[in-house]
């Protein structure tokens, strides 16, 4: 059977499709339209529909849209609590009634879609289906915490032979996630985009608002928690984007990241003592602060935690369709990858190197190529494969350089047009992770926990420890990235470092790279030395010498 999944509620656009219970594709709006997170001017950035997203995942697969079983859209507007949820009701009236239209919108933009086949998936239940059905395990528990969805922000329950119980959620106002955006809205990042800038910048601070906030957020012991209305002014006055912080700034985000940390843990441990289950799945926005993950896998029961790649709401596309699988008696097979996005043949690519007339080459080895260019301290554009679904660059388009050097956190920073606190990650394969990172999962493909680097280890590859000594780390396996391993093995042969700094192929404000025009223009308009875009190399000198 086959099924698509729809995200076209509140912000990250994307569309998933499952065929006879295997992830086939799945991919982001923005990596067609450009447009980073789907931001639209308001009203309109909640609301972009994922056509083109939509369409290549079934030309993907080969399928018309009337050979689909059913639709899934993450958000049922029967749910919706009109003058419950202390939030804009003229934008809630206007969202209801979006997603009321949003069957007959979806068979205009794919032609031949019986709108009756839509079917609304609770936006909680597609956040909880994207982990609990995805992840490695036939049963788990299942933690979701985001912003908010129709009525609530939160759901605990666990999952038996693929069929969800739900034992707790938050009703809004209350809200982990709006409390989380509204900080980084005070520090002067954006809204609904930026809360992984308040993560790193926490590391600068110390958490001195900790009482007060204890008193304002607070887990209440069934399940749920609270969160009052918080005068952020009273710890630190606003910035405006592109104001320089101070460190009461630094220490209200360091206050707000361990009180959420905190809360975190309170409700996992309950939801452990509620279901026995030695493993957690979790998704939802607030799932991608790796800070706070690892905290869950290091203090409670919990035996193992996974952790959806694409934990926002990107990803209840996948979640969505994953449940209208299940429900239709179809298997969940676990997520194999976050490979599930576009790619390219060879010859494709030679022949978009070839009408920009650039020159190239084609190396016998590129593993060994790129490793060179890394060994003489270039920055490598990386453009391999498939490329990934959720936020994370994971060696697919990523950008790569020497982790020996403390400046090249300096330089990557600069050629992504960012923050100078923003750390930037390390991959490594996975056998070695164990020597130079401690805490932590020893296997970690995704890079959403944060590890602490082995003081031994901190002076040899400052590039990638943050200023809190940790790093985020990316474990590579041999099996299921051969030339990404090859590339660190043979790396590893010329500086004796068996690690390389990895960061997104973008700059800022652009989404990640995804096609070959894309990776194009990047290395054209950023200070990248070489871009290795399937088996070729380009060369900025030999570019720009022309």
């Amino acid at each position: 059977m086959r099924f698509l999944g729809i995200n076209a509620v509140f912000h990250d656009p994307a569309a998933a499709l499952i065929v006879d219970g295997e992830i086939v594709a799945a991919a982001e709006e923005e990596r067609f339209s450009r447009r980073k997170h789907g931001k639209r001017p308001v009203p309109f950035s909640a609301w972009e529909l994922p056509e083109q997203a939509a369409a290549w995942c079934l030309r993907k697969a080969g399928l018309r849209p009337e050979d689909l079983d059913a639709v899934a859209y993450s958000y049922d507007p029967d749910l919706v609590r009109p003058g419950r949820q202390g939030l804009d009701e003229r934008w809630e009236d206007l969202r209801t009634t979006y997603a009321r239209r949003a069957p007959s919108f979806l068979a205009t933009a794919l032609p031949g879609l019986d709108a009756a086949q839509v079917r609304y998936v609770p936006h909680h239940v597609a956040h909880a289906a994207s982990a609990g059905l995805a992840a490695p395990y036939r049963d788990c528990a299942v933690l979701v915490c985001d912003g908010r969805g129709e009525a609530v922000s939160h759901l605990a329950g666990r999952y038996r032979d693929g069929v969800l119980e739900v034992l707790a959620a938050q009703e809004l106002p209350h809200s982990l996630g709006l409390m989380y955006e509204e900080v980084t809205q005070h520090l002067g990042f954006l809204r609904s985009s930026d809360e992984y800038k308040v993560m790193a910048l926490a590391s600068y601070g110390r958490p001195r608002f900790l009482p007060e906030l204890r008193e304002l957020i607070r887990a209440t012991g069934d399940g749920g928690f609270r969160v009052d209305p918080i005068d952020w002014a009273s710890f630190a006055k606003p910035l405006r984007k592109g104001d320089d912080w101070t460190p009461d700034h630094a220490d209200l985000a360091a206050s707000v990241q361990t009180r959420l940390e905190e809360v975190l843990l309170d409700l996992a441990r309950w939801l452990h003592e509620r279901t026995g289950e030695p493993y957690l799945a979790m998704a939802g926005g607030v799932a991608l602060n790796c800070v706070a993950n690892t905290r869950l896998l290091a203090e409670t029961p919990f035996r193992d935690i996974w952790v959806q790649p694409a934990a926002g709401d990107s990803g209840t596309a996948l979640g969505g369709a994953l449940h209208l699988a299940r429900a239709h008696g179809e298997p969940a097979a676990p997520m194999r990858g976050v490979d599930l996005g576009r790619e390219w043949t060879a010859g494709e690519l030679a022949a978009w190197l070839d009408v920009a007339r650039v020159p190239y080459e084609r190396p016998a080895d590129l593993a060994e190529a790129v490793a060179a260019e890394l060994a003489e301290d270039r920055i490598v554009a990386w453009f391999q494969g498939r490329s990934e679904y959720g936020p994370r660059a994971l060696g697919r388009r990523s950008l790569l350089a020497h982790p020996g050097h403390a400046r090249n956190t300096e330089r990557l920073n600069d050629v992504k047009g960012r923050e100078q606190f923003r750390p930037v990650a390390p991959m490594v394969r996975a056998e070695r992770a164990a020597e130079i990172f401690d805490r932590g999962p020893l296997v970690s493909p995704y890079m959403l926990f944060v590890h602490d680097v082995r003081p031994d280890w901190r002076e040899r590859i400052p590039a990638v420890v943050h200023v809190d000594g940790t790093a985020r780390v990316q474990t590579v396996d041999r099996e299921a990235e051969p030339l990404l391993a090859r590339m660190l093995s043979a790396f590893e042969a010329r500086t004796g470092l068996p690690v390389v700094v990895n960061t997104s192929l973008n700059t800022a404000g652009r989404p990640m790279v995804d096609d070959p025009r894309d990776a194009l223009e990047c290395f054209g308009s950023a200070p990248i030395d070489v871009l290795a875009i399937g088996p070729f190399l380009v060369r900025r000198g030999e570019v720009f010498a022309r």
